[in-house]
């Protein structure tokens, strides 16, 4: 799972981009954790708004950006040549993962609406 990490002589910029890139996704994954919450409890409240506005948008940068992550360019210009999900996944379940974290956080805003509307 971490091949070739450890052979990979990172500048200090990767180093700290890195540990940055490693924040956001961290946060995006509470937002989605946090949607699904208040989906299944009927919670709402203006972090709700956040996570959600939040994932709106990460989700049209995506899309705009063909499906990839828009901070992997800032990433090559680093000369960081390990996509952050491959740090922890196979190559292969790295290349799903931002389709599947879509699905899921869009999966999650779609039951806040479907909770809503039965109220």
């Amino acid at each position: 799972m971490l091949r070739g990490v450890a052979e990979i002589k990172l500048s200090a910029a990767a180093r700290t981009f890195r540990a940055f890139h490693g924040l956001v996704a961290v946060a995006f994954l509470l937002a989605i954790a946090y949607v699904w919450w208040c989906a299944l409890t009927g919670r709402r409240d203006k972090w709700l708004r956040v996570a959600v506005a939040a994932l709106a948008s990460e989700g049209a940068v995506v899309v705009a950006n063909h499906g990839d992550c828009p901070l992997g360019p800032l990433q090559d210009r680093l000369h960081d040549p390990v996509p952050l999900f491959e740090l922890v996944l196979s190559p292969a379940a790295a290349r799903r993962a931002v389709p599947v974290l879509g699905a899921v956080a869009a999966g999650g805003i779609l039951a806040l609406l479907r909770g809503r509307s039965r109220t």
